[in-house]
């Protein structure tokens, strides 16, 4: 059974935060337009596996490296 578990495949995908902006001012965004974000850098981020919340973490920068710790597991997945 473990060995059938080995071969299985998870998108993770880490939230840093979110914003909402008008879809012209998206159109006029180029290459290095900032999106402002609703967090800080110090706010825990939201981690999803599968598109599903699973974990919350905090962001891990190591050299020129950037990680996430995990903080907490959601409930039904402890």
């Amino acid at each position: 059974m473990l060995n059938n578990l080995q071969n299985v495949k998870v998108e993770i995908s880490v939230v840093l935060g979110r914003s909402v902006i008008p879809m012209h001012q998206l159109l006029r965004m180029g290459r290095g337009a900032v999106i402002e974000l609703d967090a800080s850098q110090d706010d825990p981020v939201l981690i999803l596996a599968n598109d599903k919340p699973v974990a919350r973490g905090e962001i891990i920068i190591q050299g020129d490296r950037i990680g996430v710790s995990v903080l907490e597991l959601l409930k039904g997945y402890n």
